[in-house]
């Protein structure tokens, strides 16, 4: 192929995913064109309420699978958090690529920790993972509705609209903005949504020659612990917005260890599992966690 073209949306930190793949692939294939589409979807345009209510995670992406279905665009670059447990039929991930640090950021200019926080102070989130675990440890907070792309975000901070937010230290750190976070949130203490710091390249699956120049960008480690994330995710609704997390690590041998909790929004009910599984077949992993947190009664709090 003489040139790629990358749908993406229109967001800095988008652009800035996108640009990334688009030099990576240009060093990879000498010659190469790669050229941006910027694209405005659903998911930006929809900033006033969460996207549970709005459409799920699906109104990133619609846009940029329109784009590709029908020529203009050859390939769509996404935050794995972001990307629905389902891809629509045609599409699939060519390659998930190394990850960056997969922590949540605490961002406060008033205090810093959470635990600092006092009785009635107000934390900016748009996420009913990070909401339902922020008031189970501090249910004196007040979470309030928190969307927009990151620059607007720490804006809405900076004019006091809240006391503290929360944000992905990855999109942080891609930004140039680590001098922003006021302290990361360990695993402990904030589980991470499946698939969060690493990228996804997503493409059609009849463009056989152009699977096969993105898989060479892909991580194999990152792509494991990512596949059994998302595995408990899809074992537990699928592509909805759920107060879901899971994060997995690559431990001694061919290992994964895999955590992963459901929780209620109020953070009145949260089910946890933790298991260990072969990172050869990491989907067995994700759907063995998803049946004990099943047992646990997620079912019931996801309203399944």
């Amino acid at each position: 192929m003489k040139k790629l073209v990358i749908a993406t949306r229109r967001s800095r930190l988008a652009l800035w995913q996108a640009e990334h793949i688009a030099g990576r692939l240009r060093k990879l294939h000498q010659g190469l064109q790669v050229e941006l589409l910027p694209m405005s979807t659903r998911g930006d345009e929809l900033i006033d309420r969460r996207l549970d209510q709005a459409g799920g995670k699906g109104l990133f992406v619609k846009e940029l699978e329109n784009a590709m279905a029908d020529g203009r665009a050859h390939l769509a670059v996404h935050s794995m958090k972001d990307v629905p447990a389902e891809l629509p039929p045609g599409f699939e991930l060519a390659a998930i690529t190394a990850r960056e640090d997969p922590r949540d950021a605490f961002v406060s200019v008033k205090y810093k920790t959470l635990e600092e926080m006092p009785k009635g102070a107000t934390i900016g989130t748009s996420s009913l993972r990070r909401q339902s675990q922020v008031v189970e440890r501090h249910p004196g907070l007040e979470v309030l509705l928190l969307r927009g792309n990151v620059e607007t975000r720490l804006a809405k901070l900076d004019r006091g609209e809240y006391d503290a937010i929360v944000l992905a230290t990855a999109g942080l750190a891609r930004l140039g903005l680590e001098a922003r976070i006021t302290a990361h949130l360990e695993a402990d203490e904030m589980l991470p949504a499946p698939g969060q710091g690493a990228l996804g390249i997503e493409c059609r699956s009849e463009d056989r020659e152009v699977v096969a120049l993105l898989m060479q960008l892909a991580d194999p480690a990152t792509s494991a612990c990512v596949r059994a994330e998302r595995a408990v995710s899809r074992a537990l609704g699928g592509s909805c917005t759920l107060p879901l997390a899971a994060f997995a690590i690559r431990v001694q041998g061919n290992q994964l260890r895999l955590r992963a909790l459901v929780a209620s929004a109020d953070g009145r009910r949260v089910v946890r599992q933790q298991l260990e599984g072969a990172a050869a077949d990491p989907e067995a992993l994700g759907q063995r966690v998803a049946e004990d947190l099943r047992r646990q009664g997620a079912a019931e709090i996801l309203g399944l």
